[in-house]
């Protein structure tokens, strides 16, 4: 008779599976509460303790761990001097394991989880099991995940389960159980206090397979974080319209961190190739839009569109007016949704953009490596601001350079942003120099660029960026300083009556 071990914490279906392993001729080995599980269904079961004659002890944390069952999982079954070692010691092959582990992830993600919980969650004998049933998979057929029971119930019934599908499960095991341990090694590695260490364990769970990747010889798919920090694309809920790319994805991810900067400010961001095209604020959402919208009325065709408020009625009218790919929004009142679900392939997108992760990093990947450093989530407020010329910035200058300090940290370097009033006006994104993004930027503003707040994500290496932009008519300029030739700038913003701001803290943005 061929025997099975059952212990799942996922109990779905296996009632029903370990029932057509009995009809299958299986002897079923199960233990604690799986076992009264499929006791309660009516499903014969051996106990564990029965196999092992050795009791369960330490509150269940030693009951699988012994040699009667990893012989079982471990012996070549076809290898005569395996099952005569078998044989002498009184034990008995096992053919079929089906086992997932404690709830490990799912107990940390409650909010008031201890330490204490969260150890006692780490499977210790699962594991175990699974790594030597996947090791021994010519021999034992393993079985982590319920979705898998039907096609192993398949291949039984036809005789046995071929070595195509076994290998395929033992893969699937070790990648389950490196996960596991990933996902216990980051939390311990949290918990101890360490930043970087010595090696990076990092499980990401399959969320969609993408139709392809930045181009269309490209495939590509999106994995999630097992837990995902908020506001994050993976726990995004989509209300409407067809599956996200990839590039829709990149872009949406960028128009999500920065429309998450205004936590008192109503605000609506445009985004294209991960680049804010137009940014503005109101009092009213609708407002906020116009804003974005006049920034770059051209850019923002085919964009990506992320606010902060429910959208409205009035809102919707207007985003319905033009061709974008996705919408962001906390949420859309009835009407406004059903005004957005007119156009056939447009995304929307409902995601909470209030709350923001601490301790957020950014990973990128480089050719045989990754880079890991901390979200950059420093915003105004944590700047060490200083006003380096004889004039002040005017109370107007200082909300215009407020919002594109904001802005300029998201646009790609070399940037320049320019702002006035309540909306970006020129921006000038990923340029060799650091007067060419200026150009742009100014470019773009026209006439607008009299007056505005222009914002640096660096500082100026020379005097030339404060002169084109007073020759453009910029009043204000914000930006890092800390040049050897900060003292030119400064002549140069003194000279033409601009008012210039230092922050002390840079924001580049390479990736």
């Amino acid at each position: 008779m061929k025997r099975a071990i059952i212990s799942v914490s996922d109990k779905t279906g296996v009632a029903s599976f370990a029932k057509q392993l009995l009809e299958l001729g299986f002897e079923i080995i199960s233990t604690g509460g799986t076992k009264k599980a499929l006791q309660d269904a009516g499903v014969d079961v051996i106990g564990i303790s029965d196999v092992t004659d050795f009791p369960e002890i330490l509150e269940g944390r030693v009951k699988t761990l012994h040699p009667s069952i990893h012989g079982g999982l471990l012996a070549k079954q076809h290898d005569d001097k395996h099952m005569k070692a078998l044989e002498e010691q009184g034990m008995a092959p096992i053919h079929l394991v089906v086992v997932n582990l404690y709830p490990f992830k799912e107990t940390i993600k409650k909010a008031n989880t201890t330490f204490e919980d969260a150890i006692e969650n780490i499977d210790i004998g699962g594991p175990a099991m699974l790594r030597a049933s996947a090791k021994n998979h010519e021999s034992v057929t393993v079985v982590t995940d319920p979705n898998d029971y039907d096609v192993v119930l398949e291949e039984l019934s036809k005789g046995e389960v071929s070595m195509t599908t076994k290998r395929r499960l033992a893969a699937k095991v070790f990648r389950h159980t490196a996960s596991y341990d990933a996902l216990i090694a980051e939390y311990l590695t949290k918990e101890s206090g360490e930043k970087y260490p010595e090696s990076l364990t990092l499980t990401y769970e399959h969320k969609e397979t993408l139709r392809y990747g930045e181009n269309p010889h490209q495939q590509a798919a999106f994995y999630e974080t097992p837990l995902p920090a908020s506001p994050s694309l993976a726990n995004a809920i989509q209300l409407h319209g067809k599956a996200l790319s990839y590039n829709n994805i990149n872009d949406a991810d960028a128009a999500l961190a920065i429309v998450s900067e205004f936590k008192d400010t109503v605000a609506a961001v445009a985004v294209k190739h991960t680049n804010p095209c137009g940014v503005g604020i109101g009092e009213t959402l609708e407002e906020a839009f116009n804003e974005a919208y006049e920034a770059d009325a051209v850019s923002i065709f085919g964009g990506i569109v992320a606010v902060n408020e429910t959208v409205d009625v009035a809102t919707a009218n207007k985003l319905a007016d033009i061709f974008l790919e996705v919408i962001i929004a906390p949420d859309y009142s009835e009407d406004a949704l059903a005004i957005l679900q007119k156009k056939k392939n447009i995304r929307l997108l409902k995601v909470n953009t209030s709350t923001k992760s601490n301790d957020a990093q950014m990973i990128t990947s480089v050719q045989g490596g990754l880079l890991v450093q901390d979200d950059d989530r420093a915003g105004f407020d944590d700047a060490n601001i200083e006003v380096v010329t004889d004039r002040e910035p005017t109370e107007a200058e200082w909300k215009s350079l407020k919002l594109s300090w904001s802005v300029v940290k998201h646009v790609k370097s070399n940037a320049i942003v320019l702002v006035n009033g309540e909306r970006t006006v020129g921006v000038g994104a990923g340029q060799m120099n650091r007067v060419g993004a200026c150009d742009i930027a100014v470019k773009q503003a026209g006439e607008l660029s009299k007056g505005s707040a222009l914002a640096s994500d660096a500082f100026f290496p020379m005097k030339d960026t404060v002169e084109a932009a007073a020759t453009a008519g910029v009043t204000a300029i914000i930006q890092p300083g800390g040049s050897i030739r900060d003292e030119e700038s400064i002549q140069a913003a003194n000279d033409a009556g601009i008012a210039m701001v230092f922050t002390g803290m840079r924001h580049f943005r390479h990736a």
